[in-house]
């Protein structure tokens, strides 16, 4: 069976700094015409970094949206399209723990939203890590903290962490772990 979609008009109804919204009239697998609304993301990255003492790193932010401060491991947006999450990861790291890590692996990918976003978000291990000064973004006010990994599992296994990208990179982080690959 045919699942996709063409997409037959595009019209943006915002752009702005971080996100742009748009509104496509799109043609379904049965000839249907629909309308779909679409957010545009330039993606981002987050970084599940462990400690030699089998800690994570993770930072409470503030986040609007859900009027709350939020535990999560450091990510951020692609600053520039032509940035490689790789090298996003690296500097989100940095920015927001001071931490500088010798080894990155690579987690998969994540769609947090595919229903009505194009955001996808490179997910990282990092080990061997290293610390300096954090530099967060201007505007941007976060505290660093180390929490275990098993106890980050169970802070996840009981709803206390509720970022999507958090759970699904911490736990592929404990499931390599426990493979002897990280």
């Amino acid at each position: 069976m045919n699942l996709e979609e063409k997409q037959l008009s595009s019209e943006y109804i915002y752009k702005g700094k971080i996100i742009n919204l748009r509104k496509d009239r799109a043609m379904l697998p049965d000839g249907r015409v629909t309308s779909r609304e679409v957010i545009e993301h330039p993606g981002g990255v987050c970084v599940a970094a462990l400690t030699d003492k089998d800690e994570v790193l993770f930072v409470r932010q503030f986040r609007y949206p859900y009027m709350e401060v939020v535990l999560e491991i450091p990510a951020g947006k692609r600053d520039k399209s032509n940035e490689s999450p790789l090298e996003c990861g690296k500097r989100e790291l940095l920015e927001e723990t001071g931490a500088s890590a010798e080894k990155f692996i690579p987690l998969g990918t994540l769609y947090p939203s595919p229903g009505y976003c194009g955001e996808v978000i490179w997910m990282y291990a990092a080990s061997g890590l290293s610390y300096g000064e954090q530099h967060p973004d201007d505007g941007e006010f976060l505290t660093a903290e180390k929490i275990p990994l098993d106890t980050a599992v169970e802070m996840i296994l009981s709803g206390e962490i509720k970022d999507a990208k958090t759970q699904a990179a911490v736990l592929k982080l404990k499931l390599l772990k426990e493979k002897g690959e990280i």
